[in-house]
């Protein structure tokens, strides 16, 4: 075995661990395998002889590369909590643990909708603390804070999730429970039904992609979410709901004559639904690989 494949082979010891770095940091499964990438060629030209922890060093290089990616968005003026909601990671109750990696931590779409409204430095320092342990002495050098600065920005960043993304509860049969009775009262278009199912403040997101003029659209409070019954009862009635795992959680992937039309993402707290996020981009959706979900 030659230098460079011995290198190949530490290398994809590291690869899934990465891989859920950059997904966190970018929210984007194409982007977090480009800076994947980017993080194998960087290593392929380094002196490998001289790297001591081989894992932090990938780490800390991949949070460089979704650094730069973030603040590239930025200055394109992209503002993607506006624009679009994260990818999904759609799974069956059995997931490969390259899927448990990536949704591991509670890693939900409303997470992530959340960590899209941080700033680069706030999001990289909230991401490689919080989710994967990595001391303030080793993130300050990335986004050139002192440890103390550092981690005033994971503490801010923590705060701003816990006030708008709690956990959701823990429970995956009481999580269904509340799915599927949702699901029952759009099929009825069931308004009282729905409201009863519905947290006082959820948050519906909808992401359509170019077909949704506007971008993606965002309803908030019971009322407003349960005045689309109408719109719910439709969508239901036309298509067939399979239950799945939308990053970890309770969800569903809709389908009418067998192609995927809708993924949708419910975060469930004190059973009531808190969160719905909604993609239906056809683009976005031919990228979806369902093969995992249970017949």
């Amino acid at each position: 075995m030659n230098e460079t494949d011995f290198l190949a082979g530490r290398f994809e010891e590291h690869r899934t661990h990465l891989k859920a770095v950059a997904y966190r940091m970018l929210g984007s499964l194409t982007e977090a395998d480009d800076a994947v990438q980017e993080a194998w060629l960087r290593l392929a030209r380094a002196d490998a002889g001289g790297i001591g922890n081989l894992g932090g060093w990938l780490t800390t290089v991949v949070g460089r590369v979704c650094l730069d990616m973030l603040r590239s968005r930025t200055q394109r003026g992209e503002t993607s909590l506006e624009s679009r909601l994260p990818d999904p990671i759609v799974s069956g109750q059995a997931t490969d643990p390259e899927h448990e990696a990536l949704i591991a931590d509670s890693i939900g779409l409303a997470l992530l909708v959340v960590l899209e409204s941080l700033t680069p430095p706030e999001r990289l320092a909230f991401v490689l603390h919080d989710m994967f342990g990595m001391p303030f002495e080793e993130i300050g050098p990335v986004i050139d804070r002192t440890p103390v600065a550092t981690r005033k920005l994971a503490s801010r960043a923590r705060r701003r999730v816990q006030g708008a993304a709690p956990a959701p509860d823990p429970d995956p049969v009481a999580q269904r429970s509340v799915v599927d009775a949702f699901l029952s009262a759009a099929r009825g278009g069931d308004f009282d039904a729905l409201v009863a199912v519905l947290d006082p403040d959820v948050v519906l997101r909808a992401d359509g992609g170019k077909a949704l003029p506007g971008g993606m659209k965002v309803l908030r409070g019971r009322e407003t979410v349960a005045g689309q019954a109408a719109t719910f009862h439709r969508k239901a009635t036309l298509s067939t709901s399979r239950p799945a795992l939308v990053n970890g959680t309770a969800g569903l992937v809709n389908t009418i004559d067998g192609r995927l039309f809708s993924v949708m993402s419910f975060t469930v707290i004190g059973e009531k639904i808190t969160a719905i996020e909604i993609l239906s981009d056809p683009e976005r959706l031919s990228a979806i690989d369902l093969t995992g979900l249970e017949h």
